[in-house]
C-alpha cells in the first residue's frame, strides 16, 4: 500500500512540474507531454534498468499514465504563461519538486527493498527514482539540473535510501513522517540556501594583470 501511495504522489507532482517547465519554455502540446511524462516516469525507468526489474513494471501503470495525461493536458489548457513569471510560482514549483523527490525516493527505496536487494542498491534506487526524471527534464529543456546546483537536491534522496535500507521494518506512519521530513528539509534548503561546500576558486592573476 505504501509503495502505491508514494508512487501516485510522486507521479502527480512530477507530471505537474514537467508541464510547468514546458509552459515556461513556451513548448507546444507535444513538448508538454514529453517533459511531463519523462519527469513522472523517467526516474523509475532508469532505476528498473539498473536493478534488473522487469520492464512490464513501468507499462503496467496504465492508470497513472492516464492521470498524468489529464494533468498535463489541464496545465496546457490553463493560462499559466503569466503565472510562471511571478515570484510565488517559483515556490509552487519548488514545493512540487520537493514532493516528487521525497515520494519517489521513498518509493524507489521500498521497491528495491521488496526485491531483497543490498543497501547499495536500495540507496541507488532511491537516488535514481528521485532525481532521474528531473535530470532528463532539465536536460531536454536546456536547463542546469537541480542535482548539479549544490543545493542538496540529490542529498535528500540519498539520505532517504540510507534510512530505509537500515530499517528492518518500516511501518506506514514512519514512512509518512519521513516523507514530510524530506519535503520540509528540501524546502528549507531552498529558502536558506543550504548547499554542498563549493571548491575554492583561485583568481586568475594572469588575466587580471593583462587587462591592467
Amino acid at each position: 500500500m505504501s509503495w502505491e501511495i508514494f508512487n501516485i504522489i510522486g507521479t502527480i507532482a512530477f507530471a505537474l512540474s514537467g508541464a510547468i517547465i514546458a509552459s515556461e519554455e513556451d513548448y507546444d502540446l507535444i513538448g508538454y507531454y514529453a517533459l511531463g511524462f519523462i519527469t513522472a516516469f523517467g526516474g523509475g525507468a532508469i532505476r528498473n534498468l539498473l536493478i534488473g526489474a522487469p520492464g512490464t513494471t513501468l507499462w503496467s501503470q496504465g492508470t497513472l499514465f492516464l492521470i498524468s495525461f489529464l494533468i498535463i493536458t489541464l496545465i496546457y489548457v490553463l493560462p499559466l504563461q503569466n503565472l510562471t513569471k511571478r515570484k510565488h510560482w517559483e515556490l509552487t514549483f519548488g514545493l512540487l519538486d520537493a514532493i516528487g523527490l521525497a515520494a519517489f525516493a521513498i518509493q524507489g527505496a521500498l521497491f528495491a527493498k521488496e526485491l531483497n536487494l543490498p543497501s547499495s542498491a536500495i540507496i541507488t534506487s532511491a537516488l535514481l527514482t528521485g532525481v532521474g526524471g528531473g535530470i532528463i527534464r532539465d536536460a531536454l529543456a536546456k536547463r542546469q539540473p537541480f542535482v548539479f546546483k549544490y543545493d542538496l537536491y540529490a542529498f535528500w534522496a540519498i539520505m532517504t535510501g540510507i534510512i530505509i535500507s537500515f530499517r528492518d521494518a518500516t511501518n506506514e506512519f514512519e514512512l509518512y513522517i519521513l516523507f514530510i521530513l524530506i519535503v520540509s528539509l528540501r524546502m528549507f534548503s531552498l529558502k536558506y540556501g543550504w548547499h554542498i561546500p563549493r571548491p575554492r576558486k583561485t583568481s586568475n592573476t594572469l588575466n587580471t594583470n593583462s587587462r591592467t
